[in-house]
C-alpha cells in the first residue's frame, strides 16, 4: 500500500473523474481491512481507505482526540492534493467524519455515517479493564457483547473478537479514551452538508437511537437501519450497505476539475 502524510491506505481508483473521492475511516482499534470488499472496490468513486497513525501498517501511535485525528486525515488530503471529499466513518471514524464537517465544511462534499453517533460514551467500567493487561481482555469481551452480531454472521463474530483481542492495549485505550471525550450534540444543527446515517438494529454499542438523533438534527440527512445487523453491520451486510453508499453518492452535486 502507498504512504502519505504517514498513513498507509489503500487506493482503488474507482471512475474517478465522474464522482468525488471518497475517504473510508476506520473505528477504534481497527484498519482498512475494517472496510469489505464491496466497500473499499465500490466502482462509482476514487476511494482511500485509511489507516489512522498507530493503526494497521502505519507507524506511530494513534491520537489523543478526535480532534487530532481529523486533522490527520486533513494532512493526508493536503498531501495526496486534493480538496474536498465524501468521508465514511464507522463508530470512532463516524465521530471524525462529523468533526470534518464541523470544523472544516470547506473540505467536505459529503458524509456517511455507520454505526456512531453525536456522543460515544464508554462505559466506566470497560475503560478501567481496557487500561489494566490483567483485565484487558474482560474489556475486549464487554465491547464484543455490545457488538451483538448476528448469529448469521459467525465467521464475521469469530473474526471480530479475534481482531479485538489482538489490538495493542494502549493504542485501543486512547482511541476509547477519545471517543468517551467526544461530543457533539450540541452542534449538529450547523452541519451543512449532504449526509447518510446507517445502523445495524440490533447494535448495543451505538444504538439506534444516536442514529435516529443525528439524522434529525443533521439537516436533510437520510436514516437507513438494518435489520439483523448489529454494531459491524458493513461486514455482517457488505452488499446492502455498498448499494446504500452508491446510491448516496448519486445524490451529491460534483464538478470535476473543482476538487
Amino acid at each position: 500500500m502507498p504512504i502519505a502524510a504517514g498513513l498507509h491506505y489503500f487506493l482503488h481508483e474507482g471512475s474517478k473523474s465522474t464522482r468525488p473521492p471518497l475517504v473510508l475511516i476506520h473505528g477504534a482499534g481497527g484498519n482498512h481491512l475494517s472496510w469489505p470488499p464491496e466497500i473499499r472496490g465500490l466502482s462509482a468513486a476514487r476511494i482511500f481507505a485509511l489507516d489512522l497513525p498507530g493503526h494497521g501498517k502505519s507507524a506511530g501511535s494513534g491520537r489523543q482526540s478526535i480532534e487530532d485525528y481529523a486533522d490527520c486525515v486533513i494532512n493526508f488530503m493536503d498531501m495526496l492534493g486534493f480538496s474536498k471529499a465524501v468521508f465514511v466513518g464507522h463508530a470512532m471514524g463516524g465521530a471524525i467524519a462529523l468533526t470534518l464537517a464541523l470544523d472544516h465544511p470547506e473540505r467536505v462534499t459529503g458524509i456517511a455515517l455507520i454505526s456512531t453517533g453525536a456522543r460515544l460514551p464508554i462505559a466506566s467500567s470497560i475503560l478501567e479493564n481496557c487500561s489494566n493487561p490483567a483485565t484487558y481482555l474482560l474489556a475486549v469481551q464487554s465491547l464484543h457483547d455490545l457488538m451483538h452480531i448476528s448469529r448469521s454472521a459467525a465467521n464475521i463474530e469469530e473474526q471480530a473478537m479475534k481482531r479485538l483481542s489482538s489490538i495493542r492495549q494502549t493504542l485501543f485505550q486512547a482511541d476509547l479514551r477519545a471517543c468517551d471525550q467526544f461530543d457533539v450534540s450540541a452542534r449538529l444543527e450547523a452541519i451543512e452538508t449532504s449526509a447518510l446515517v446507517i445502523c445495524g438494529a440490533e447494535d448495543k454499542l451505538t444504538p439506534q437511537h444516536f442514529s435516529e438523533t443525528l439524522a434529525e438534527r443533521i439537516y436533510g440527512a437520510a436514516l437507513q437501519i438494518i435489520d439483523g445487523a448489529g454494531h459491524l453491520v458493513m461486514l455482517e451486510q457488505p452488499h446492502r450497505v455498498a448499494g446504500l453508499l452508491s446510491v448516496f453518492l448519486l445524490t451529491i452535486p460534483y464538478l470535476p476539475g473543482f476538487n
